[in-house]
């Protein structure tokens, strides 16, 4: 939580110092009404000299109006500090988590990250608002009330200092109490959202399995979980108003009854009691306040830990000063005995791998489930950095380069066909900004998609919504293909990218990716017609490359890509 401060005091120095200040000025403005009514009593009323209560009601309604002045000053300069602070801290966040590697990203988890984007967020920013308007102010009005206390009789401002430090141990005690179990209700939140967002997406796969009933039984379980957690921190912080309200009544019990003992042997006024009863009235107005501006410290003060765990945690990727590789280069690609193990994982995904591929080489790999496949293709962008050997693209270590100017080299196509809410012409210019309507169509039509724009009503400013839902799973597919294809990249990876396709349509793809020139394409497939004409094919098993060569090669002497090709081929052929 210290870290995040840093954001606020840097950005906003001025304003965190400010607010603070003119909330001070307004609490000593409050100091002296008590004061002004004592002199307005004792000696405008009772001696009914009207001129002295009309002069105390005017300097009162100054005060307020002084106070009032103050107040929202101070309030303006909390709300842009804090609001500030939550859109540094925000943008400072996302910027993190876009420079998370996949290995951090795996170990985090989207539903952590997006509670602490949203609401962690919004906690803190309230928690921010809330201290620089009130932490001082109440503290300030309290011991200044004591110090008022006793410029007007000793005995009786005793009172203050006996209540004042038994109502800060239940304060800070319930404070403390309190702070442990918000961060446990805060897990459970991230728990339960995990469980929501799991349920939501996968509300298909749970009908089709008939696990409704199961799921909702195991979301009422986390929740009721949640429940608990709640009610007992809840409890608590609900301890804090009538603790105090018990401690304050019984001290102006006290208080009234020693002054008025003391105004019946002549030794107080009747305005210095009352004086006297107006303090501890503030006082415990302020409690009430710090008291509440505790538990929301308290709550802010967990968010802000998860908050900064994130923004300390992920180790990211060490980026590399190479903007471009060897001109001379031989080969594209390379791996040499690549070996990859994610993170907390007992055993490699890759092992030794090592091969080569040439500018205009097309790639096949190919595998069983779980294999490495997309692993594999991976370490090419340098989502995962390798744990044993090296990736070279174009004779220079990918960890050398920049990895940006590494990403734009290529082209990437994931698993899961990704669109994005806009237009069709917004998601086909993410890989370059400035693409002419010419240079995307011609992406269009070698991802065999010119059919899906030829029937939108408005062409490339047809509308996609969210996730591409309003088009097929071959559309998408064959959009995405597009768009990775638009920048002419140098390399090319469709990572299992054409498996809603049919075969004609699969076969025209590959047909066009052919001609693309000096474009070195990597095709991953469970499909052996898919690859079968690339120039080199590599098999994987278990993470080990079993096999290296063309089509009619590994026939000969791979059992395992022989064993996928027939068991395969058979049902392509009923198919045809």
């Amino acid at each position: 939580m210290k870290k995040l401060l840093g954001y606020l005091t840097k950005g906003y120095l001025k304003e965190t110092i400010l607010s603070p200040l003119f909330k001070c000025i307004e609490a000593v403005l409050e100091l002296f009404v008590p004061i002004v009514v004592a002199d307005m009593i004792d000696n405008g009323i009772e001696y009914g000299d009207k001129g002295i209560v009309i002069r105390s009601c005017i300097l009162l309604v100054c005060l307020a109006l002084a106070g009032l002045a103050f107040s929202i000053t101070a309030q303006f300069f909390a709300a842009k500090a804090a609001t500030g602070f939550a859109r540094t801290v925000g943008n400072a966040l996302f910027r993190h988590i876009q420079g998370l590697s996949y290995s951090d990203l795996d170990e985090i988890g989207t539903s952590t990250l997006m509670t602490r984007m949203t609401s962690d967020l919004n906690q803190v920013q309230t928690g921010v608002n809330m201290t620089l308007r009130l932490l001082l102010r109440s503290p300030f009005i309290v011991f200044g009330a004591m110090i008022m206390a006793f410029t007007i009789d000793v005995q009786s401002a005793l009172i203050f200092a006996c209540t004042i430090p038994v109502l800060s141990v239940v304060v800070f005690g319930i404070m403390l109490g309190g702070m442990r179990l918000y961060g446990k209700v805060r897990s459970g939140l991230d728990k339960l959202l995990c469980r929501t967002r799991e349920n939501l997406s996968g509300s298909r796969v749970i009908r089709a399995f008939c696990m409704e009933e199961r799921e909702i039984s195991a979301f009422r379980e986390d929740n009721n979980a949640l429940t608990h957690d709640q009610l007992v921190s809840g409890r608590i912080s609900a301890l804090m108003n009538p603790l105090t309200f018990v401690l304050i009544n019984l001290s102006i019990v006290i208080l009234i009854h020693q002054g008025a003992l003391q105004v019946e042997a002549g030794i107080l006024t009747q305005g210095a009691v009352i004086a006297l009863y107006n303090y501890m009235s503030q006082i415990l107005v302020e409690l009430i306040k710090l008291a509440s501006l505790i538990i929301t410290i308290t709550k802010a003060a967990a968010c802000g830990k998860r908050i900064q765990s994130v923004l300390d945690g992920g180790e990211g990727m060490a980026d590399g000063s190479r903007t471009d590789g060897e001109p001379d280069a031989e080969y594209a690609v390379e791996f040499r005995h690549a070996d990859l193990c994610y993170r907390n994982a007992a055993e490699n995904s890759l092992s030794d791998i090592s091969f080569t591929a040439k500018r205009g080489d097309v790639i096949g790999v190919i595998g069983g489930t779980g294999s490495g496949k997309s692993s594999l293709v991976d370490l090419i962008p340098r989502f995962y950095d390798v744990t044993g050997g090296e990736v070279l693209i174009d004779g220079v270590n990918v960890r050398e380069y920049n990895i940006e100017a590494l990403r734009s080299k290529i082209g990437i196509v994931p698993q899961k066909a990704v669109l994005f809410k806009g237009t069709i012409r917004e998601n086909m210019k993410w890989r370059d900004e400035n693409a002419s309507d010419e240079e995307i169509f011609r992406a269009i039509e070698i991802a065999q998609a010119r059919e899906i724009i030829d029937t939108k009503k408005n062409g490339l400013d047809a509308i996609v919504e969210q996730g591409g839902r309003n088009f097929s799973g071959g559309q998408r597919q064959r959009l995405t293909i597009a768009r990775a294809l638009v920048g002419s990249p140098e390399i090319i990876i469709l990572d299992d990218s054409a498996s809603a396709l049919d075969f004609a349509t699969d076969a025209a793809l590959r047909h066009a990716l052919r001609g693309l020139e000096n474009a070195t394409v990597f095709i991953v497939s469970q499909r052996t017609s898919s690859i079968m004409h690339a120039d080199r094919i590599i098999v994987l098993d278990d993470g080990h490359a079993v096999g290296i060569g063309t089509h009619a090669e590994l026939l000969g002497h791979c059992d395992v890509y022989r064993e996928i090709y027939e068991s395969q081929f058979r049902k392509e052929d009923k198919a045809v």
